[in-house]
């Protein structure tokens, strides 16, 4: 069976795995080689941590910054990782990997992909989103892939001026929706990721499209079949 992989670049996750720790150790280092000389500003905040830095001897202070700041760099090189996309297509099936879950979808089930923004979006066959995934992939390597597999693959959301922006107890939602949404809103404020997403998928089970905008949500209804 013919398939084709859409992943970051190796010199991309490379840069990551190397460069996150490296500037994490200069930052920290730079912290450290000007604790005294922030000590010395009267409106420098967290003097307390300053001055604690500042009592370590070298060539402790040196290592101990550099270890530091290369841990910590290593930790969100890891959460980077953690967060990539991976993109396998065949002719019959698409299976995005994500967040260290794997995601399935028969070719079949599918009307449209494109993307909205820096979001890979999946249409189903009534409208309703199976997948909205952020990514750093290359874009045209994406869309040539889609392309030759035989997926719909679109410039642009088809639903796009469908969508209203969500205020508190709008009507036109099914039941439940308004509660979900302002639920929603306060994991958005908050920058609660997990949580936001898990509400998106609630919504998706009433028939309810979702996007963001910088922590606005806007909204529509999915084609639901006549019965």
């Amino acid at each position: 069976m013919r398939s084709t992989t859409v992943a970051e670049p190796g010199w991309q996750v490379g840069l990551v795995w190397v460069g996150f720790p490296v500037v994490g150790a200069g930052l920290l280092w730079g912290v450290q080689a000007a604790a005294g000389w922030l000590l010395s500003l009267p409106w420098t905040p967290f003097r307390g941590p300053l001055k604690l830095i500042d009592s370590i001897p070298e060539p402790w202070a040196t290592a101990g910054s550099l270890a530091a700041g290369a841990a910590v760099g290593l930790f969100f090189a890891a959460w980077a990782a953690h967060e990539r996309l991976t993109v396998d297509l065949s002719d019959e099936a698409l299976t995005l990997t994500t967040r260290g879950k794997s995601r399935t979808l028969d070719r079949t089930e599918i009307s449209a992909v494109f993307f909205d923004h820096k979001k890979l979006v999946v249409l189903g066959r009534s409208s309703e989103e199976l997948a909205r995934e952020s990514h750093d992939l290359p874009a045209a390597t994406v869309a040539d892939a889609f392309q030759r597999h035989g997926y719909p693959w679109l410039d642009a959301d088809p639903h796009r001026d469908d969508f209203r922006r969500w205020v508190e107890d709008m009507p036109g939602l099914p039941p439940a929706a308004n509660a979900l949404l302002k639920a929603r809103a306060e994991a958005l404020k908050n920058s609660d990721e997990d949580d936001a997403r898990d509400l998106r998928t609630e919504l998706a089970r009433l028939g309810v499209v979702v996007r963001d905008d910088r922590k606005r949500q806007f909204w529509r209804l999915t084609n639901q079949p006549e019965s």
